[in-house]
């Protein structure tokens, strides 16, 4: 039985014929269930065109906007790794909030992106507004609360790089956005919409999540989906199941990690295609597994398989995941045939991976986040 067996929210077509540390459960490496065709040459590697007439694909747009709708706050990373947050000796001030870090990996790989959500009225939001100018991220969909601050995240980093969370926001301004405040112009105008689950924890966040993406469901825009487990943020594993998978059946794209696998099939092996596979629902077209420094898998529903990792030096894991996506939505969005091509979506796979790995070159998630160039450059350097 399929795990998203609860009704979507709404019917539509498909589109395509108290602060604790995060939770992060230690899975044992299995040998993965199916086989691969080799890496791809990155000779083969070339900017996405557009779609011919006769493709038979999504686009109907022809924006390649993406939106991305949710949280931005401040994440407050420490300086030296390996040590608690009392005993960090200072942390740097970093932007982040994952669709907000998505939003800026595609703009800076030169694309089109805007951000939906509420900061507070207080001199970090308006910080986080400049940011997403600085960075060529349209901003008009941004809201700020005069009554709520803008949230912000201390980071544990351990020796390898990997993170921990401990959030302030009782409530912050992201949770507060009203239905009433959505830019729902900007929203039609995308190709794809770009959300998490930490919007769905509580309302009336919540009730304007679902708004957006009934308009964007309405308006023929692909969604795309990230639940992005943030345990200690929800007010039970329970509740977080059932949170997350209340929107699954309405996404076109998913991403997911392995421990979210393990998560949300209570224990299950992420490694086992048939337990991933019971989270294929019948409308998804394009579901992707993140595997960290090993790469990714990907399934859709013709073809699926593994595309390697880069290896580089870890420093600070936050927002890997985001880039891996900001790569492979900045080209969906120029070219929605990718996920019927099996040679160029594996190519638009290494890219994604490769934006990921250059990420935690560096501490905090937007300030590491890649430009095309450098992605390009470090995957020519890669099979020199």
């Amino acid at each position: 039985m399929a795990l998203y067996s609860s009704p979507a929210l709404w019917s539509t077509p498909t589109l395509f014929s108290s602060p604790r540390l995060c939770f992060r459960p230690r899975i044992p490496r299995a040998s993965s269930a199916f086989s691969s065709p080799p890496l791809p040459s990155i000779s083969r590697f070339t900017p996405p065109r557009k779609a011919f007439p006769g493709d038979v694909v999504l686009d109907t747009k022809d924006s390649s906007l993406v939106v991305c709708f949710g949280e931005m706050l401040i994440d407050f990373v420490p300086t030296t790794n390996g040590l608690s947050l009392a005993d960090a000796p200072a942390f740097k001030k970093a932007a982040g909030g994952a669709p907000a870090n998505v939003a800026v990996g595609i703009a800076r790989l030169g694309g089109s992106s805007a951000f939906i959500g509420k900061v507070g009225e207080d001199e970090f939001g308006y910080m986080l507004a400049d940011i997403l100018k600085e960075n060529n991220v349209n901003n008009e969909g941004m809201r700020f609360d005069p009554g709520a601050r803008t949230a912000l995240a201390f980071v544990t980093l351990r020796s390898d790089g990997e993170r921990e969370f401990m959030f302030y926001r009782n409530p912050s301004a992201d949770m507060l956005l009203q239905e009433a405040e959505l830019d729902l112009d900007l929203i039609r105008k995308a190709k794809i919409l770009h959300y998490g689950s930490i919007s769905l924890i509580t309302e009336p966040c919540k009730s304007t999540h679902i708004a957006a993406a009934k308009a964007a469901k309405e308006a023929g825009v692909v969604l795309s989906y990230d639940p992005n487990l943030r345990l200690p943020l929800w007010p039970s594993a329970k509740s977080a199941r059932e949170g997350i998978l209340s929107m699954w059946e309405t996404a076109d794209i998913i991403k997911i990690s392995e421990e979210e696998i393990y998560f949300l099939t209570e224990g299950e092996d992420p490694f086992d295609e048939t337990v991933v596979r019971k989270l294929y629902h019948p409308n998804l077209n394009l579901l992707l597994v993140t595997e960290g420094p090993d790469g990714c898998r990907y399934y859709t529903k013709e073809f699926s398989g593994r595309v390697k990792g880069m290896k580089v030096d870890v420093v600070d894991t936050t927002g890997a995941g985001d880039a891996f996506v900001a790569g492979i939505l900045s080209q969906l969005a120029v070219d929605l045939s990718l996920i019927q091509n099996e040679d160029k979506l594996r190519d638009a796979l290494m890219f994604a991976n490769a934006c990921g790995a250059l990420t935690v070159t560096g501490r905090g998630a937007i300030p590491a986040l890649p430009t095309r160039e450098a992605v390009l450059d470090v995957m020519l350097k890669s099979v020199a």
